[in-house]
């Protein structure tokens, strides 16, 4: 092809893919509600209906966000570590990064999940996983706080994690990128047969939400993308999406897309906990961490994990089986009653819905087609409970009302659909901006949704805000369900990408956030209770500064002594008992992050001094009307200078 057929082909498609662009925003101006802006006008004073909760994607983090007004109201650092409040540098965070690669301050926050109680969202904790260094975090809905971050052993990529079954017994994880079990050295062109998968059940303490790695499941080495588990009659099973049944290894997008079929994985935890007592299981030797942060104290450490426990489905009959599904299957989800089981197949324009006592039926039947690796495939035709034609291109994701409806996001065709699980018949589509991914209705994949609003999750924004050079806003859109029509009523940016979100009736919440931490009850080894116990002490060449904080002083604000060469353990309490008054701390020169310290905690900072001077410290966080006034100096002195370390405060 000559450059000027290549130059008018680029200039074709471009004016096509900007003619696309325009088309969907008119498309979706002509859907906006007349009185959006009334329906979604939180007045002065009063709260949102909904907490959202959305993961950030590639930055790792969570945001907070009241619905529907679409304001951002916090963002939870998870993965990543976070220069507004010294997560991740103040020393009683740090350990909460450990993995067996070391400290990894960075991951790929995809699916955040509620726990739930009986089916339904509690409000309790907030899950999400790691996608890239496999881990799950668990967040404390009464501080919203991360309190706990556990690696997941033997698994290359934890994307279908972590939904959690009916009374969060478990969560569950999984190999996006199956790999050599146990890892090892070998050529990546002998992949078949010999990478696995594993499929894994994470048991979550009902009192204190503790996790730990309960057992996994050895399977072949498929791409396991996406996951749900059941819920009433289908309560004690978990389902896995999957593609690549080709078992490929390279230029995925076309030699994982050859079969008609890619398996949906049905796996039968109760069976597994059966096999698991009955002695089928084997402990695999694994190296991997569990963070978690003390209550008493504030400060997380790292329990170093040894072993799994292994189920091969070879051992353990009725554990796993595999129901066919067109086309490679990203979603995979169950419908409020549990009976329906609902695939995108993103390469298939045809919905086909699986029927869980279908899947009981052949399964005591053995209506079987074949079997892969030994377990068996169940036949197509017995568990289909029947199919939307002419759906979507592209469907992705669904999430469910509480009037029997589904909504399906469809990336290709950038739009939801409407349809009735009764007769699988499309009743309304509405289209979104631009190339939709998850889609979430509060509730939505729970026995309890909400029927007020879906929120469309885009991956790309195009000219929907103010530019911001090269890259643009990401964003979301909030769509009204409550009638027959789908109507638009908001878009909103996010923090980060909007990969998957939660959403929780606010009273579920709100009414038990915390407001402060008693410092009676601190058990942190280095707080100091009152400015009568504050303190400097030399211990070699480190220091510890056992300060305090309140409005609208530090105690000592005058140090004298520090020499360079020294490193200083700034360990500062913050004595307020009142809600919503959180100090800062910083030091010039300090390369960590400064530290936001909640009232009734301490936190700790380190800090290296490099050359000899007086170096201010103050508080980073407004705190009130002296605020500017809350500061103090240090002195450092060259090394072996003859300075007594001295300390006051109101001298």
């Amino acid at each position: 092809m000559g450059p000027r057929r290549r130059l008018l082909l680029l200039l074709g498609a471009g004016a096509l893919a900007a003619g696309l662009v325009l088309a969907q925003g008119a498309r979706t101006a002509s859907r906006t509600a007349s009185d959006a802006a009334a329906r979604t006008f939180v007045p002065p004073g009063q709260h949102d209906e909904y907490y959202g909760f959305f993961s950030g994607g590639f930055n790792g983090q969570v945001s907070v966000v009241g619905l529907p007004s679409g304001r951002t109201l916090r963002v939870i650092p998870v993965f990543s570590q976070h220069g507004e409040n010294g997560y991740g540098y103040s020393e009683e965070t740090k350990a909460l990064f450990n993995t067996s690669h070391g400290p990894v301050y960075w991951d790929d926050a995809h699916h955040p999940q509620l726990s739930r109680t009986d089916g339904v969202a509690d409000g309790r904790w907030l899950f999400i996983n790691g996608n890239n260094t496999p881990r799950i975090a668990r967040i404390d809905l009464s501080t919203f706080e991360t309190v706990e971050i556990i690696e997941i052993p033997n698994v290359g990529g934890n994307h279908p994690s972590p939904f959690a079954t009916s009374n969060t017994e478990y969560l569950v994880a999984g190999s996006r990128f199956s790999q050599p079990v146990p890892q090892r050295d070998m050529p990546i062109a002998d992949y078949r047969g010999n990478f696995k998968g594993m499929l894994t059940f994470v048991s979550v303490d009902p009192e204190d939400g503790e996790m730990e790695v309960a057992f996994q499941v050895l399977m072949p080495g498929f791409d396991y993308d996406l996951s749900q588990c059941g819920k009433g009659p289908s309560a004690d099973w978990c389902f896995f999406s999957s593609y690549n049944v080709e078992e490929a290894h390279t230029l995925l997008e076309v030699n994982a897309s050859q079969a008609d079929k890619d398996f949906v994985t049905a796996v039968n935890w109760r069976r597994a906990e059966q096999c698991v007592a009955e002695g089928a299981a084997s402990r695999m030797p694994v190296r991997y961490a569990h963070n978690e942060v003390d209550e008493e104290t504030g400060i997380a450490e790292t329990e170093w994990e040894d072993e799994v426990t292994v189920l091969d489905p070879a051992d353990c009959e009725g554990l796993v089986y595999f129901l066919p599904t067109p086309k490679s299957p990203h979603g995979v989800d169950v419908d409020p009653t549990g009976e329906y089981i609902v695939p995108g197949g993103k390469l298939s324009a045809t919905i086909a819905v699986h029927s869980f006592s279908r899947m009981l039926e052949a399964i005591q039947n053995r209506d079987f087609d074949g079997d892969a690796y030994g377990i068996p495939i169940l036949n197509f035709d017995a568990i289909v409970a029947g199919q939307v034609e002419r759906a979507c291109l592209g469907p992705l994701h669904n999430e469910f009302d509480g009037k029997g409806n589904v909504y399906t996001s469809c990336f290709i065709t950038s739009e939801i659909i409407k349809w009735r699980l009764s007769d699988f018949q499309v009743v309304d589509r509405m289209p979104v901006y631009y190339s939709i991914g998850h889609l979430m209705i509060p509730g939505g994949d729970t026995v309890d949704p909400s029927d007020d609003y879906v929120i469309a999750l885009n991956k790309i924004t195009k000219d929907r805000f103010l530019p911001t050079g090269p890259e643009l806003a990401q964003s979301a859109q909030l769509i009204d369900i409550s009638g027959n029509t789908m109507e638009m009523l908001l878009d909103f940016p996010t923090i980060g990408e909007p990969h998957y979100a939660q959403g929780i009736a606010a009273e579920k919440v709100a009414p038990h956030s915390r407001t402060i931490y008693s410092l009676a009850e601190n058990e942190h080894p280095y707080a100091t209770k009152s400015e009568a116990d504050v303190r400097v002490e030399r211990d070699g060449d480190v220091v510890h500064v056992y300060m305090t904080s309140i409005r609208s002083h530090f105690a000592p604000d005058v140090i004298e002594g520090i020499e360079v060469g020294d490193t200083v353990y700034w360990h500062v309490t913050n004595l307020e008992q009142d809600w919503d008054v959180p100090h800062g701390f910083a030091v010039q020169g300090m390369e960590s992050a400064n530290v936001l310290i909640m009232p009734g905690r301490t936190l700790t900072v380190r800090w290296e001094p490099d050359a000899p001077g007086v170096y201010p410290f103050y508080c980073t966080d407004f705190c009130s009307a002296l605020h500017q006034e809350m500061q103090g100096y240090v002195r450092v002195s060259p090394a072996g200078s003859d300075v007594a370390l001295s300390w006051s405060v109101g001298r």
